[in-house]
């Protein structure tokens, strides 16, 4: 039955994500996500490699033609550009954000957009970004909560990004072991995330991490792993950084094996110029159309 994964979510957050999953992209129960934040995450030497992806309507046109179930953007793009796509690709409207200047030893991702933002904007979901392990993490927590209540109370779908940080991670294998990766998939989770978003896992990053992960693990098994961690939160796997083309189909392919929902490649399609970026998702869309959900 579609929308069965669904069935524990209210009405509107459950006519939202069925909208994403079933009204666009295959329409199969799959997603493929194009997230354009890294202009405040990283700053705007990402779009040397490809100088248009520096202009948001090149990216959402992309998001268009590639039939993406959604573009993951900060609200002053949003409000500036998204109104003219408005229905044509689903918006996830990026509420927290910051750049990567200061050291992400204590890492926090401030508010600068609402819940009420993303419902005005005509969003399909909202993206909160969480650093699990930092000293910040409580505050990070306590912030999050007020997020997680107003998408609750308004029925807006919520996709964290769980991203292990600090030198407590890297301590213990760093930011893409299987350790933190399933970790943090597992606290995305039970803090009440419709969606989570991750970075696929490194079972051979193990220089300090606790005992159980210290072992032989294949990276199919460490990605099952992580989709069990989330439990009935749906998984989203990240392209990463930009990577050769058959290690990143091979990637996307074993995530959708491990059952995750879809994939969320940003740098790895935008990067390239325009045509081979639609070639690479045509690839990933092969793999997404293997898997129905």
């Amino acid at each position: 039955m579609k929308g069965h994964r669904l069935r524990h979510l209210d009405a509107g957050k459950k006519a939202r994500l069925y909208r994403i999953l079933f009204q666009h992209g295959l329409c199969n129960g799959t997603a493929l996500f194009l997230p354009y934040d890294q202009g405040l995450e990283h700053g705007p030497r990402d779009f040397f490699a490809n100088p248009a992806s520096g202009n948001p309507r090149y990216i959402i046109d992309l998001a268009v033609e590639g039939a993406f179930n959604g573009i993951a953007i900060q609200i002053g793009l949003a409000e500036k550009f998204y109104w003219d796509y408005a229905g044509e690709v689903p918006l996830v409207l990026k509420l927290n954000g910051k750049t990567e200047i200061p050291s992400d030893d204590a890492a926090l991702s401030p508010l600068h957009a609402s819940v009420e933002d993303a419902v005005r904007l005509g969003a399909d979901a909202v993206g909160y970004t969480m650093y699990v392990g930092t000293p910040a993490q409580e505050q990070d927590f306590a912030q999050y909560r007020t997020v997680r209540e107003d998408a609750q109370r308004l029925g807006m779908p919520l996709i964290v990004w769980a991203y292990p940080r600090g030198s407590a991670i890297e301590a213990k294998g760093g930011k893409s072991s299987f350790y933190a990766v399933d970790y943090a998939a597992r606290t995305a989770s039970e803090l009440g995330a419709d969606v989570v978003k991750v970075n696929f896992p490194k079972p051979d990053r193990r220089t300090g991490v606790r005992a159980e992960y210290d072992a032989e693990f294949s990276s199919q098994q460490a990605v099952e792993a992580v989709v069990r961690s989330a439990n009935r939160t749906l998984v989203l796997i990240s392209g990463g950084e930009k990577a050769g083309d058959e290690a990143m189909v091979e990637k996307a392919r074993q995530s959708m094996e491990a059952g995750a929902t879809g994939l969320i490649f940003g740098r790895n399609v935008w990067q390239r110029p325009h045509d081979e970026s639609l070639r690479f998702v045509s690839r990933l869309r092969e793999v997404l159309a293997k898997y129905p959900r």
